[in-house]
């Protein structure tokens, strides 16, 4: 991976190809809305505090606003594909940015590499009870990947189109389900019994929270499509604002209704009752509308984990890209299509990626979801926690070296000083809950966690090379911007 030579072949992203609509359909599908809801929550609710999910859920909120606050006032002043990594280079300096470049890269490469895993799984599983077809789950793994590497290939704005379908039809087949709870009452009337101290407090917290936050990763991706977007310096803090508050409503408002459904003081009995907790929001949907809707829901969470494979392959491609055309890694993966303007060589580079790992494990004959998914999903969860933090931290510092541009106390000091203390703490307890969340030994849990700090220091080492080969080309890293 050579930094020796200057990238004369880059080319630009396509500008003005998304509007704030399409930005986020981008980042609600990475987050995979209906997935979370069918296979996050149940098991969260049940391993966590129980009925009192939705209060956690508004607190990973209120972080997450304040986290935002910071960021999206940093992306006034930076348009870059780069997202963390940019902005922790021009508020840390480039060993930090090097160190947050490298662990995003890794983190969203391993997240979409998970998220094939469950892919793989759940449709694998349909299919064979559905219609008898007994494949492998790695075939559709692959054939997933196949169309994914095409669409990210290809121009940005055709994937837009494909996410925004899938957005509208998982939020309205899931409110339609809650408005039908809500409606009926369900177990014994419309009641807050989520916000009560009894219930807030009641089993395990701490583990709770960490589902509540793995639940929003994907919507801070919104400041890496910043060059494509139209008016970025309007349109990102608006994508990224409304981005959260969609995300965080829809689930709290989900997570209640299920369980005003089911009964505050039942829910957990019921989830630990089921051979598959992932199955529970089917029974709800049988009881509350009909076999209708759970057919149309089963198609969606298929469905959903394939929005979050397209959204997130165009994040980890957007990355290579961005620190190719900084010097970090070969400059090839700094160019651009010059039809469809998209970064096609990250696009490569991360199928490639996904097609190894997925054999790998395919030929181990390791469980998609239990290992695959369990395991890459929950350390990319970890990253990005980390990343946010370090984010928090630069955007901290940057404003603080920068008093010309006279951004208020709250936005440039307070509220990201907040969300990197808070951040930490909820790292600091994944850390401590890691074998939980994975389903994984100790050790094993360990020792995917210890990859984090390697990935840091391949940065650091990455940027400490090309500070060495081209001074200026390091001092200058993460500030390409429009």
């Amino acid at each position: 991976m050579s930094v020796s030579f200057p990238i004369s072949s880059s080319t630009e992203l396509k500008r003005g190809a998304l509007g704030v609509g399409f930005i986020i359909f981008f980042v609600i599908s990475a987050a995979s809305p209906l997935s979370v809801i069918a296979g996050g929550f149940p098991i969260g609710i049940m391993l966590g505090n129980g009925a009192g999910t939705p209060a956690l859920l508004l607190l990973a909120l209120l972080v997450l606003l304040a986290f935002s606050a910071g960021y999206t006032a940093m992306s006034r002043h930076m348009t870059n594909a780069g997202g963390f990594y940019a902005f922790t280079s021009r508020g840390l300096g480039g060993l930090a940015g090097g160190a947050a470049g490298v662990l995003a890269m890794f983190a969203y490469n391993i997240l979409q590499v998970g998220l094939y895993g469950m892919f793989g799984g759940v449709v694998s599983g349909t299919m064979a009870s559905v219609f008898g077809l007994e494949l492998p789950w790695w075939t559709y793994s692959l054939l997933a990947m196949a169309s994914v590497a095409i669409l990210g290939y290809r121009k940005i704005d055709l994937s837009a189109r494909v996410l925004s379908v899938v957005v509208i039809a998982e939020y309205l087949a899931i409110l339609t389900l809650d408005f039908a709870i809500l409606k009926t009452g369900g177990d014994s009337g419309i009641n807050l019994d989520s916000f009560d101290r009894s219930h807030v407090f009641s089993g395990t917290p701490s583990i709770g929270l960490l589902f509540c936050f793995a639940a929003f990763i994907g919507f801070e991706a919104t400041t890496i499509y910043g060059e494509e977007a139209r008016n970025p310096h309007r349109t990102i803090p608006i994508a990224t604002y409304s981005s959260v508050l969609l995300i965080g409503g829809f689930y709290a408002l989900s997570v209640w209704s299920m369980i005003v459904g089911v009964g505050a003081d039942k829910i957990v009995p019921t989830l630990q009752a089921l051979q598959d907790p992932t199955t529970f929001i089917y029974g709800l949907s049988d009881h509350f509308v009909g076999p209708h809707l759970t057919q149309i829901i089963r198609l969606l969470f298929m469905v959903s984990i394939y929005a979050g494979l397209l959204a997130f392959h165009n994040a980890a491609a957007r990355y290579f890209y961005a620190i190719g055309r900084d010097g970090l890694l070969h400059s090839r993966l700094g160019t651009t299509h010059r039809v469809h303007q998209s970064p096609h060589m990250g696009s490569v580079l991360q199928s490639l990626i996904a097609a190894v790992v997925v054999l790998i494990f395919a030929a181990l004959d390791a469980d998609p979801i239990l290992q695959l998914f369990a395991w890459f999903s929950n350390l990319a969860t970890l990253c990005v926690i980390l990343l946010m933090a370090l984010t928090s931290a630069a955007v901290f510092v940057y404003f603080r070296r920068h008093p010309e541009l006279k951004l208020g106390l709250w936005r440039g000091r307070i509220l990201p000083g907040f969300a990197c203390l808070a951040l930490l703490a909820v790292l600091a307890l994944a850390v401590i809950h890691f074998d939980v969340l994975t389903g994984a030994s100790q050790r094993l849990s360990y020792g995917l966690c210890a990859v984090i700090p390697v990935a840091l220091v391949v940065g650091v080492f990455l940027a400490v090379r090309l500070r060495k080969v081209s001074p200026e080309r390091f001092a200058a890293l993460g500030s390409h911007k429009l």
